[in-house]
């Protein structure tokens, strides 16, 4: 059956709407209304089927109850379920002389006047159903009206599938940006190695919650780069961010500045001051070398910790503080505690996340770049043209220890880019500290770093007597010039 040209250019517009809208729900109550509209009709749903489901669930519904749309107590439901069969349309114009809906209860109880009810056909399958009836004496429904709707259910079945592919793909996008996020999104961390990036992971797992860290690591690792880079990528990053190094502050002092107090509390208080805590609230209080605090202390911030309200010294009111804790430490706190300098209950506190910083000798991948890193922002401050690093240079980089981690890479950059005089950073510009003064042997190095600290220590004990350093290693003396020129050991 032809469609009538009224249909035909109702089509071309519902077409070009209702394959502009992109969100699945929106669309089919569009989808819903067109087709009431265009009808006639009164009443209306559509079913369909979710993806790995053998049933159809009902989406939208007009003039139907909502709590009983699913069970078709107001529809003809041997209507739908014929449709969902034989996967055909039916339309019917006067259902009261229409001897198959005789013994429909549903048709007779409720009126109904005109059915329509068309699949939703994609590649041959059926993914759901547009259902519509109408109960006035004139129905609106005619011999165009199911070619009009078989039309129209093409149309929307393409829609709906474009939809769902849409939003499938913003989900998708979502995830993908989250996972970007995790690993990459940081840009204050620079890192390359497989250590770095479980760490990277680590912190965009904590980003959106509250959660105590404790970032653990040697001295120069980087850890309040770590805090603040949690803080400033997550919710909180415009709230203050409160740094407090409990080893630098001293301990008599350490209550006032982290609990504030009020005036009078002391000789010298002259007014009220708010602490450290309270000034973080709404942001993130980041206390450094939590392994110092006092046992006095620590009483009081697991008291925080669990009522999350202060007193001020002085005070008899508490104050409730809305603050992260991030805290970090180079040392080995369940040690601490099983030599009863720090609360075994305090640490569970502190101790539900926990992000290991992997010293720079275990990330030698990221040499390179944090060395470049640096260079960018020396060669900048000092205002000189230094572009990279010769090979002997960066091989000398990579094959030093590292026992002041990236605080001391940092520091040999900077002084490399004030020494140098050509473009490139060349091996003696870089100065190192001595081995044998200041690389111990310690848990987790490779064999290489260790037999590179043994040999230098030898070296010194016969006073670079290369001779004698092979005879006591039990080594030739040819591995020993070998080494000494590919590790740089004087």
């Amino acid at each position: 059956m032809k469609i009538s040209e009224r249909y035909l250019t109702a089509l071309l517009e519902i077409s070009q709407e209702i394959n502009s809208i992109q969100n699945p729900n929106t669309l089919l109550e569009r989808i819903l209304e067109i087709a009431l509209q265009q009808l006639s009709a009164e009443r209306g749903f559509i079913l369909l089927r979710e993806d790995g489901d053998t049933e159809l669930i009902p989406k939208v519904a007009r003039n139907i109850d909502p709590e009983q749309k699913s069970d078709f107590s107001e529809i003809s439901s041997s209507v739908v379920e014929k449709v969902i069969k034989t996967q055909q349309p039916i339309l019917t114009y006067d259902v009261q002389e229409d001897s198959s809906f005789d013994a429909s209860e549903s048709v007779l109880l409720h009126e109904i006047r005109s059915i329509a009810c068309v699949p939703l056909m994609l590649k041959g399958q059926l993914i759901g159903v547009i259902y519509i009836d109408s109960r006035g004496k004139t129905a609106g429904f005619d011999k165009q009206s199911l070619a009009f709707l078989e039309a129209f259910a093409n149309q929307s079945a393409i829609a709906i599938e474009n939809a769902r592919l849409m939003e499938s793909l913003r989900s998708e996008n979502e995830l993908l940006k989250g996972e970007f996020h995790r690993i990459y999104a940081f840009k204050e961390i620079i890192a390359r190695s497989k250590s770095m990036e479980q760490v990277l992971q680590l912190m965009g797992k904590v980003l959106s919650n509250t959660a105590v860290v404790l970032i653990t690591g040697e001295t120069g690792t980087g850890k309040e780069l770590v805090a603040r880079a949690i803080h400033y990528n997550g919710p909180r990053k415009d709230k203050p961010f409160v740094p407090v190094n409990c080893a630098a502050i001293p301990e008599n002092l350490l209550e006032s500045e982290l609990f504030g107090y009020k005036k009078g509390a002391f000789t010298g208080a002259a007014t009220d001051k708010k602490g450290l805590i309270e000034l973080a609230n709404g942001g993130t209080l980041f206390l450094d070398e939590i392994g110092e605090l006092p046992l006095s202390l620590q009483v009081k911030l697991l008291r925080f910790l669990q009522e999350r309200e202060i007193m001020r010294l002085g005070d008899e009111r508490p104050i409730k503080v809305d603050v992260r804790i991030i805290t970090a430490t180079h040392r080995n706190l369940k040690q601490e505690v099983t030599e009863g300098r720090f609360r075994e209950d305090l640490f569970y506190r502190l101790n539900v996340i926990e992000i290991h910083l992997p010293p720079l000798r275990e990330r030698k991948k990221d040499i390179p770049l944090l060395a470049q890193h640096f260079l960018k922002k020396y060669s900048k401050q000092t205002d000189k043209q230094v572009k990279g690093f010769t090979p002997e240079a960066l091989d000398k980089l990579i094959n030093y220890a590292w026992p002041g981690n990236v605080r001391e890479l940092e520091n040999t950059i900077e002084r490399a880019v004030i020494l140098a005089s050509h473009q490139f950073i060349e091996e003696e510009d870089i100065v190192l500290s001595s081995v044998a003064d200041n690389s111990e042997i310690e848990p987790g190095m490779t064999l290489e770093e260790v037999s590179r600290i043994l040999l230098q220590k030898t070296l010194n004990a016969f006073d670079g007597n290369k001779t004698k350093a092979a005879e006591a290693m039990g080594v030739s003396l040819r591995w020993v010039h070998y080494k000494m020129k590919e590790w740089n050991l004087s």
